[in-house]
């Protein structure tokens, strides 16, 4: 089987080494440094493109059998677009602003299958979510509390960039949507700030951003909240620097030229938060579903507590999220899964069979998720 991988950033060139063991791998990206690099790490082809010429992306995966979308947010719904109408099988981790469930009368159209959202968080969240709520006969409440962090932390602000900057900044900008007794309401981000401990980590703070994105609409659940976890502090420095207007768009003038604040900003703080050579990463999830069971009041409750690879030298951000793509690749090409259409990652979820692969794939790459039942 022929696969070509759109993108050769941290995770996609990721998905590209690990999938390169059992497939012909093509990685596709416009910058040429980047294609060198995993041309290093892996057997694997390289084509050079500009993913925003006009059907570049329909042509580049036209002789291929499956795609992995791993470009930037902001063209990840033109993107998934073009490969649809390529009639290719997509397996997607872009997390598009858009909501690209709108494609999906394209994609059965079309015959094909296109797994969108399928990282870490969205994605292995939604697999677990999915799977709980099918085993519950009534599911109440779900709650993801995740993030990515350093494992050493320095002043001022004990955070390093383990995805990207300007998406980081956008969970900090965009209002966070929820659901609450059936209704989906939204709230500020950095809002409703607790402390919560995760053993062996310590105490975080969770605060509120808008990552429930396709399970607001597809899984009858009257109360569903995510949260972001950071060291305790974080969210209140962020607030100020979101309402001072660090993180605006409109040019402000300073004797007398024009500045967008959001690029001062971005000059100045994402060097601060870039992983340096040395620095290493954990990622950290709990995902809790309630509801009843024959009667019976109970909660699934996974854990996620995965470190940075000393040994392939990669970040636990793109573990977590490059195998959960990755598996699920295996999983299409197998045909375990071929549900057409455009498929948000609770789908699988609820294949008793592709989770149980799911988790077995992701326990081979050392990805481990616990589970724990408590009745009540």
């Amino acid at each position: 089987m022929k696969i070509i991988v759109l993108g050769a950033g941290l995770v996609g060139s990721l998905i590209a080494r690990d999938l390169s063991v059992d497939f012909d791998v093509t990685v596709a990206d416009k910058n040429e440094e980047a294609l060198k690099r995993i041309k290093e790490l892996a057997e694997v082809g390289t084509l050079q493109i500009d993913f925003s010429k006009e059907n570049a992306i329909k042509e580049a995966v036209k002789d291929f059998d499956l795609v992995v979308g791993a470009v930037p947010g902001f063209l990840g719904f033109k993107m998934l677009k073009q490969v649809i109408e390529a009639k290719k099988n997509i397996v997607d981790i872009s997390f598009a602003p858009e909501d690209c469930i709108v494609l999906d009368d394209l994609a059965k159209e079309n015959n094909v299958t296109a797994v969108i959202d399928c990282g870490v968080a969205p994605g292995m969240s939604n697999i677990l979510i999915g799977h709980a709520a099918k085993m519950l006969d009534e599911t109440q409440y779900c709650e993801i509390l995740v993030g990515g962090l350093p494992q050493s932390r320095y002043w001022p602000y004990e955070y390093k960039l383990v995805f990207s900057p300007l998406d980081t900044i956008d969970e900090y900008m965009r209002p966070a949507r929820m659901k609450v007794n059936g209704e989906i309401v939204e709230k500020p981000a950095l809002s409703e700030i607790e402390l919560v401990d995760f053993p062996p980590i310590g105490t975080l703070e969770a605060f509120n951003t808008d990552g429930l994105r396709s399970l607001l609409y597809t899984l009858n659940i009257p109360n569903m909240k995510e949260k972001t976890l950071r060291y305790p502090g974080h969210a209140e420095k962020m607030k100020m620097l979101r309402e001072t207007g660090f993180f605006g768009n409109e040019p402000v003038e300073v004797n007398g030229v024009k500045v967008k604040p959001i690029e001062l900003t971005a000059k100045l703080l994402f060097p601060m938060w870039k992983l340096k050579d040395g620095e290493k990463d954990f990622t950290i999830m709990r995902v809790t579903v309630k509801g009843k069971k024959n009667g019976e009041m109970i909660s699934y409750i996974y854990d996620l507590v995965d470190y940075f690879d000393d040994e392939m030298k990669v970040t636990s951000m793109a573990r977590t999220t490059g195998y959960t793509c990755s598996v699920v690749v295996r999983i299409l090409a197998k045909g375990l899964y071929d549900k057409k259409g455009v498929c948000p990652p609770e789908y699988l979820g609820m294949n008793d069979r592709v989770f149980e692969e799911i988790l077995k794939g992701l326990r081979e790459k050392g990805v481990i998720y616990n589970e724990s039942i408590v009745k009540s």
